[in-house]
């Protein structure tokens, strides 16, 4: 009984965190209290500890960046692994006696890991920390990559690409889990729209590179892959820190923060002779680190389960994040899948250079549409809103990403039925991989705005859904494209975004907000916003 009521009440601890959460975002603050501002005047999210040099928040511009790039690389490979092969089907098929069918399965497999593999990771993040469940995935990917070079049998070359998802997943839930831990709220639209680049480029790079590393053979595209890893590997050693931070534990105990001195040399309840000035983090904790992060509440390792169905209570996130992932951004992997069957009479590597409208389209909208400009509308809004920030204000960019989207899908169909130049399909490539940069980084941006305390949570939800939808579309595309044809198969791809997505985002972007309140406060946080608290 004594234990069941200890979970309540920690139940409850929780909750008053979350709520207190929200307050906070309102700009509810008390009279004492210090509030750090940006060079916009719009007070920063979270708010930094002062003085503290091992809080990420105050780490230098080169330190963050190099970070995000470490991040940005796993995430490439999160998709890069996918598609690097699909210029060596005809090998694979003639080396493991398979049809076309099951080889597309292979691509498949790996979506299948990546969707499960947040589920597994988030959890161990948020107790040991970010960087060894980092490195260990790497290390996983490195080993599983190796297997699929060497596999001698069909079912083996499988069951190696499955791991070798599970192994890069981290990279989703984990690795915006590091994004949140470096950058202020103001800052999320350009970093995120950073790592959105980075698993796009990966899945339009892989039959890039793929195509012409298959003429060493197709066991080298995946030696080529263990390569990457094997330098992601080095570098996460060299120069990825810990950046799970005990930030409310910090920010409440800080004595140059709230000017409590005498709170900062209590002892920390869990860890006894233990105060909140002398907790190990960050940078301080040991070089490979597989105890528990001190400072924080650690959730049970089930959590990430519970936590996953319980965010389909909170409406907002399952009807942003389904609509996007099952009736837009699936539509990229039938394009990848497609671009064989559709040049057919190309060699490989022509059919890799044809990815470079993709990856113009989709630089080109990062660079001047999407992140950066979604910053710059949540800033203006927020001016003529008495400097309230407001989830739905990253929502206004879905709208044209859907139409670019559509109108690439209609024109790359038409071309190829109608055997266009292929300079025709190279500009609905560039059009539709803008509108889908464009709408991946407005949707992730918008579900962490919306729940900045629960980021982890909401990412994971989003990283399953996003790669189910990848592992379920291999399975379909290529009987409606036998059963319809490129045109009426890619236009009903379109029909589906505009009619579909449009009103979809439309209802959020004008009853966001009180769906929200309807659905009231999650009732867990990330664990650096739920401290151990002193002992009495």
């Amino acid at each position: 009984m004594a234990d069941m009521e200890k979970e309540k009440e920690k139940d409850r601890d929780v909750e008053g965190v979350a709520r207190d959460a929200v307050t906070n975002e309102q700009d509810h603050f008390t009279a004492d209290e210090v509030v750090f501002v940006g060079e916009d005047g719009l007070r920063l999210f979270p708010q930094p500890v002062r003085g503290d040099k091992l809080d990420p928040l105050n780490w230098t511009f080169a330190q963050k960046h190099v970070i995000l790039a470490i991040v940005m690389a796993m995430y490439f490979m999160f998709t890069y692994i996918t598609t690097t092969t699909v210029p060596s089907f005809p090998d694979l098929q003639q080396a493991y006696g398979a049809t076309l069918e099951q080889i597309n399965w292979t691509v498949a497999i790996p979506a299948l890991g990546l969707s499960l593999g947040p589920l597994l990771w988030a959890s161990p993040a948020d107790i040991i920390g970010r960087r060894p469940i980092l490195i260990l995935g790497t290390v996983m990917a490195l080993a599983s990559t190796i297997g699929a070079a060497l596999a001698p049998t069909y079912q083996s070359y499988m069951a190696a690409r499955f791991f070798q998802g599970l192994g890069v997943s981290p990279a989703a839930n984990v690795g915006l889990a590091v994004i949140n831990d470096l950058f202020f709220e103001h800052e999320r639209g350009r970093k995120v729209g950073l790592w959105v680049l980075a698993i796009d480029l990966g899945l339009l790079c892989g039959p890039l590179v793929g195509g012409f590393v298959d003429l060493a053979g197709y066991a080298w595209i995946q030696w080529l892959s263990a390569i990457i890893f094997g330098v992601i590997l080095a570098a996460e050693l060299a120069f990825l820190p810990e950046t799970l931070y005990p930030r409310d534990l910090m920010s409440s105990y800080h004595p140059d923060l709230v000017g409590r001195a005498d709170l900062a040399e209590k002892p920390v309840a869990s860890s006894p002779g233990q105060t909140a000035a002398s907790t190990k983090r960050t940078r301080e904790l040991p070089f490979v680190n597989v105890a528990p992060v001190p400072g924080v509440r650690h959730p049970k390792l089930y959590d990430t389960v519970t936590r996953f169905l319980k965010t389909f209570k909170y409406a907002v996130v399952p009807i942003s994040v389904m609509t996007y992932c099952f009736a837009w951004y699936w539509w990229v992997l039938s394009v990848v899948t497609l671009v064989p069957v559709a040049y057919a009479d190309y060699s490989p590597q022509i059919q890799g250079l044809l990815f470079i409208g993709l990856i113009i389209g989709t630089l080109v909208s990062e660079i001047f549409c999407s992140g950066r400009l979604s910053d710059w509308i949540v800033v203006r809004l927020a001016h003529r809103n008495a400097g309230v920030k407001t989830p739905e204000m990253r929502l206004w960019l879905v709208y044209p990403a859907a139409l670019l989207t559509a109108i690439g899908l209609v024109i790359w169909g038409v071309s190829v039925d109608h055997g266009y130049h292929w300079m025709v399909g190279q500009v609905a490539f560039a059009l539709f991989g803008a509108g889908i940069q464009i709408g991946n980084t407005a949707v992730c941006s918008y579900i962490v705005d919306a729940y900045p305390m629960q980021s982890m949570a909401v990412m994971t939800f989003y990283a399953v859904l996003l790669n189910l939808g990848a592992f379920i579309d291999p399975f379909f595309i290529v009987p409606w494209v036998e059963s319809a044809g490129f045109t009426w198969t890619l236009a009903g791809h379109a029909l589906i975004t505009v009619l579909f997505c449009v009103p979809a985002m439309a209802l959020l972007h004008r009853y966001g907000s009180r769906i929200r309140e309807s659905f009231g406060v999650p009732t867990w946080v990330n664990p650096e916003c739920s401290k151990e608290v002193p002992a009495v």
